[in-house]
């Protein structure tokens, strides 16, 4: 992409530009979290292993996600080698679903449906379940942190307002930053998952691509990638075969490696429909967890496959892998 890997001093200039209820500070470890209000009381826990790798996986039959299925259908492979499965839930771990909105000047005729559409998709989570809301143009504003109350939700959607440019690379980068937790951080069990709304190229960032890739390939947040396309995107095709933009190729390879979907949508109208594609999915997820047999914390990157032992006509979907990483002490506990 052209662009220099962020050193530190920059990184801080970065975090001092996030505005919203989260106080500007230097980048959070990717194992930290900001604090949050307390779970419902009947909310259900679950809690990992210091080693446990965590991962949500999609089934798909064709283009249907499947449900039903049990511990004992799915097989797992680090590096190759199998693993051995030792969390498995199918539907009762809670979800975190941090909503990026494009508010750059170019989405002004689009508003009111985004609203609209983002409205009627947060309104998937359950008892348990949080949300966050994130809009982005020439800077990063976390108007809601992580919440469990519908209307401060609603709230922050209706807020977002179009004008300036559009710093796509660095509102996913702060998400994951401020949101994403260690890919085998030890804790509650909560799945992740980010939708990511933009109509164009990224015109404002200062965290580069491969930043944010390396980033993602750290914590265990899906992220969904949604790409508006403008009037002239016909112009990137010819005899019939779709030529993707620079932007449009970072969407889909993000999506890809987190295990999640990107959406090229051609009108704003079809939005609620992307929307409820991913709420189908996110309510069919699996989670899975296991416990590297390879215990070593090299920062080597680990490729992860998944299989449905039951039925080789499923094809399962999650990350692709994670860096195993040592742990960092954090006001003096690992």
């Amino acid at each position: 992409m052209g662009r220099v890997a962020i050193l530190p001093a920059l990184m801080i200039a970065l975090a001092a530009n996030v505005h919203g209820q989260v106080p500007p500070v230097s980048p959070l470890p990717a194992a930290a979290e900001p604090a949050q209000e307390p779970a419902p009381a009947q909310s259900r826990v679950f809690r990992s292993g210091a080693s446990m790798v965590a991962l949500n996986v999609t089934v798909l039959d064709g283009k249907r996600p499947v449900a039903g299925l049990g511990q004992q259908d799915f097989e797992v492979f680090e590096d190759g080698v199998q693993q051995s499965v030792r969390f498995f839930e199918a539907k009762a771990v809670p979800l975190d679903v941090i909503l990026l909105l494009d508010s750059s000047s170019s989405m002004n005729d689009k508003m009111d449906v985004v609203h609209n559409a983002a409205r009627g998709f947060m309104k998937m989570l359950r008892e348990g379940d949080r949300g966050a809301v994130v809009s982005f143009a020439d800077s990063v504003t976390v108007l809601q942190p992580l919440t469990f109350d519908a209307q401060a939700i609603e709230t922050a959607i209706n807020s977002t307002q179009a004008r300036g440019s559009t710093s796509l690379y660095n509102a996913i980068y702060v998400s994951l930053k401020q949101f994403g937790r260690s890919a085998s951080d030890a804790g509650e069990v909560r799945r992740q998952a980010i939708a990511v709304l933009s109509d164009g190229e990224d015109t404002a960032s200062v965290v580069a691509f491969e930043d944010v890739m390396a980033l993602a390939r750290k914590t265990g947040v899906a992220v969904y990638t949604i790409a508006l396309q403008s009037q002239f995107a016909a112009l990137r095709s010819s005899g019939g075969k779709k030529y993707f933009s620079d932007a449009e190729y970072a969407m889909k390879s993000l999506a890809q490696e987190t295990g999640a979907q990107s959406f090229f949508p051609g009108s704003v109208h079809e939005l609620k429909g992307v929307y409820d594609v991913i709420t189908d999915e996110l309510a069919a997820q699996y989670s899975l967890g296991y416990s590297p047999s390879n215990g070593r914390s090299d920062g080597r990157y680990r490729r992860i496959v998944v299989r449905v032992a039951t039925n080789p006509n499923y094809r399962p979907r999650t990350r692709t892998g994670y860096v195993a990483e040592t742990p960092q002490m954090v006001n003096g506990k690992w």
